[in-house]
């Protein structure tokens, strides 16, 4: 199988992210495949002489042949359930249709697909029903299809280990639902990715179904309660409530978690079912250590201590930047867009700013109005944005697509220009920009742009309601950055007209997605 490339689709998502290293690692020749080129290049192993970035869709079937054509082997770990997605079902089944079409077109040996565990017969929840689905549609393909069924992935960064780490730190009594006793079979994130890693060198797993999971049996309970002795934190009173149902605990999840409710409903709703294997064939097929859940935790907690996430769920998703961004004009944007910005001179290294920036957010902060910031993420929440402060995958360390809070980071040009786009629901859309420049005469410039493009009177109103604000805000996060820099500020921070700087540009075909050449 080494002497063809593999095809890996959802290369950027939590498990896809990590499984490419591993077989550039193993000698296999890997095409990354993702909808953002940008995306892609900025990840550590994208160097790797044995990987080939390729843009494509799973949604577009022309450009998953070009991707797929000539390959010995396909992973498929891509889905739709993602918010903005109203009917992921369809979408995921349009999507295993057009890789099955692909693959065959292509040429490709096998495909192996990880999927949900459950009992079809036991009233699957919607996600796991899709995820039967998607798996029926790739084994009937004429394509040998591996599927692992797996119940709960535990490891840092995955949505299901978030979801319970900030129930279970934030809160020291919960109110639970009643599914909290089902029994599971959670596996970690590590031997997942090995069973992944193994079919390719076993050839009889090709075309077989294999139940995957760790050696205990547990409840939801039992897993808080090993989560909160791991955690170091006291005890937590656990009250189950009959009726909370699935929507009020998806809210909840919502409220307190950096989980978007349309992302914490599916997941809750898979929750009541018995995901427990039904068999263990592939342990001896593939053998290897596995790690209890207390084990699996374990090594979680150590890896967000030592800021070493290796990929978060937040990665997923579609990377689209506006066109009015790259434009910044009336006539291009379709609207007047609407700018704040400050600009401060210091005496520093480009380097030691960007230091700065990249590390804005999360623990860190914005260096001013904190408290408007955590009030401005409450009322995005009560507006039906995104979930309670959303977390940054590394504390320092930035890639194209991580998120800043609120903001995800849309382009970056390391160390002279950070894009970020906002993600709160508010009437229209805005960006945020910082630009450092390095003088003739050894000074550094720093910019603060934010531009807004307004949707309507609420638009405007929103704007300008909070425009003083935001000059205070604007101008001490750049104060704040100086002193953390320790160097003298020479002038500012004062604001200036940006107008001048930009000019249109539209996007490249693989910025945008729609380059189909490797």
């Amino acid at each position: 199988m080494k002497s063809k490339d593999i095809l890996v689709t959802g290369s950027t998502g939590y498990i896809g992210g990590r499984l490419v290293p591993r077989l550039l690692d193993a000698g296999y020749r890997v095409r990354a495949l993702g909808r953002s080129a940008s995306k892609l290049k900025c990840r550590p192993w994208a160097s790797h002489p044995n990987a080939t970035i390729v843009v494509g869709n799973v949604l577009d079937r022309d450009s998953l042949r070009d991707a797929a054509a000539g390959c010995g082997a396909v992973y498929y770990l891509v889905h739709s359930m993602v918010r903005g997605t109203r009917d992921f079902s369809a979408t995921d089944r349009l999507a295993a249709k057009n890789m099955v079409a692909a693959a065959k077109a292509g040429g490709v040996e096998r495909m192996i697909y990880l999927g949900g565990l459950g009992d079809e017969q036991a009233g699957l929840s919607p996600h796991l029903r899709s995820r039967l689905e998607v798996a029926h549609i790739l084994q009937s393909g004429g394509v040998p299809t591996t599927f692992l069924r797996a119940a709960v992935v535990l490891g840092s960064g995955g949505a299901s280990f978030e979801i319970m780490r900030y129930l279970v730190d934030r809160l020291p009594v919960m109110i639970t639902p009643k599914w909290l006793d089902t029994p599971f079979q959670p596996i970690a994130v590590r031997n997942v990715l090995r069973y992944l890693e193994g079919c390719l060198e076993h050839p009889e797993t090709a075309g077989q179904t294999y139940d995957v999971g760790g050696p205990e049996i547990l409840t939801y309970r039992q897993l808080i309660e090993i989560y909160t002795e791991e955690a170091g934190l006291r005890k937590r009173v656990i009250i189950p409530v009959p009726l909370f149902s699935i929507r009020l605990s998806s809210y909840w999840i919502h409220l307190v978690t950096p989980v978007h409710a349309s992302l914490a409903r599916p997941l809750a709703e898979s929750l009541r079912n018995r995901m427990v294997c039904g068999e263990s064939r592939i342990r001896s097929i593939i053998p290897q250590e596995l790690l209890t859940p207390r084990q699996a935790l374990r090594v979680a907690l150590d890896r967000i201590r030592q800021d070493q996430v290796e990929t978060c769920w937040m990665d997923a998703g579609r990377l689209t930047s506006p066109e009015w961004v790259q434009c910044g004009d009336a006539p291009y944007a379709g609207g007047a867009v609407l700018r704040c910005a400050y600009r401060m001179r210091l005496k520093a290294t480009p380097e030691e700013v960007w230091s700065e920036i990249s590390r804005l957010g999360g623990d860190t902060g914005w260096h001013y109005g904190n408290r408007l910031y955590t009030l401005g993420r409450w009322m995005d929440i009560l507006m039906g944005g995104q979930g309670r402060g959303r977390v940054r995958r590394h504390s320092k360390a930035l890639f194209t697509g991580d998120v800043m809070d609120f903001w995800r980071v849309l382009e970056m040009d390391p160390p002279h220009r950070l894009l970020l786009y906002g993600e709160m629901n508010t009437p229209g859309e805005s960006v945020l920009e910082f630009r450092i420049t390095l003088l003739p005469d050894g000074e550094i410039e720093l910019k603060q742009i934010g531009r807004f493009l307004p949707k309507g009177l609420a638009g405007l109103a929103y704007w300008f309601s909070l425009y003083h604000i935001h000059q205070r805000m604007f101008r001490g996060t750049l104060r704040g950055i100086g002193s953390r820099i320790g160097r003298p500020v020479i002038s500012g921070p004062e604001p200036f007209n940006p107008v001048a700087e930009y000019s249109c540009r539209i996007p490249t075909p693989a910025e945008t997605g729609n380059d189909r050449t490797r």
